[in-house]
């Protein structure tokens, strides 16, 4: 399946666990030996009695992550395709706890992603108290030959938010491993490069942790739309041009959970014979 270009395998392992390991995953993530994908995505049995299912997600180098919002979407039209969404709206357990999904009209999905967590430790965000800008959150790390300043917030999984000029000149190969694996990121992050279009449209690209730039990032959008609003540069909704598509996000601040929407699309189905 693919929300926007971002691209997953769905496994069903509501019978029996992923019997895949690490050198498996990233053989099947593997576009010219394997199926390639940006993330696996597994659906299985809900521990928390208030979910329908749970979600568990791999990276292309067969790391886990804690959230994934375009594979949410992705999640959500395979239930409902199958007939065990619910009715209108389901409860999901994700790697990083219950999350919110509605089917829309348009074939759309619209999901609660919780409210953003700007808290240094809850990212992980390892920084010297002295470099923490309050009250818009602007921090200045080091990487390897610089400092470069970002906002940081956990849409359950953590995130780097850099403000640009220009997305087309955003040096995402150059600099995103370098955020992504700076020691101010003890578990990594995904880096979102944003410029801001007007107070309701941003463009965004995103380096993913452990996988690379990607053509979306539903929860990267989340995290561009957080840290800039909390900046007071943005309107209540927003629309997120990635290279793959247009997401529409929808936070009223602190206090209130944030609400992603956009598509998700079916590509093909098959075996994994190793």
């Amino acid at each position: 399946m693919q929300g926007l270009g971002n691209d997953f395998v769905i496994v069903d392992c509501r019978a029996e666990p992923l019997a895949l390991d690490t050198d498996a995953i990233r053989l099947l993530g593997d576009r010219h030996f394997g199926v390639g994908f940006d993330q696996l995505l597994t659906i299985e049995p809900a521990r928390d009695a208030s979910c329908a299912f749970a979600y568990s997600i791999w990276n292309t180098d067969g790391t886990r992550s804690g959230q994934c919002g375009n594979g949410l979407r992705c999640i959500a039209r395979w239930l409902a395709r199958a007939g065990l969404f619910g009715d209108g709206t389901t409860r999901l357990e994700s790697p990083s706890g219950p999350v919110t999904v509605e089917l829309l009209a348009n074939g759309h999905v619209r999901a609660a992603m919780g409210e953003p967590q700007f808290e240094p430790a809850s990212i992980p965000l390892v920084v010297d108290v002295r470099a923490i800008g309050e009250p818009n959150g602007r921090y200045t790390i080091e990487v390897v030959d610089r400092h470069v300043e970002i906002g940081a917030v956990s849409m359950g999984n953590p995130h780097a938010v850099v403000e640009i000029e220009d997305i087309a000149s955003a040096p995402v190969a150059a600099l995103g491993p370098q955020i992504e694996q700076a020691a101010a990121f003890p578990e990594g992050c995904n880096v979102g490069f944003a410029q801001i279009v007007s107070r309701d449209a941003i463009r965004l690209r995103v380096w993913e942790r452990g996988v690379g730039e990607t053509l979306a990032c539903g929860s990267g959008a989340c995290a561009a739309v957080a840290v800039l609003r909390r900046r007071a540069k943005l309107a209540a909704e927003v629309r997120v041009a990635l290279p793959g598509g247009e997401l529409e996000i929808r936070w009223e601040g602190a206090g209130h959970p944030l609400w992603m929407s956009g598509p998700a699309a079916f590509v093909f189905e098959g075996e994994w014979n190793e």
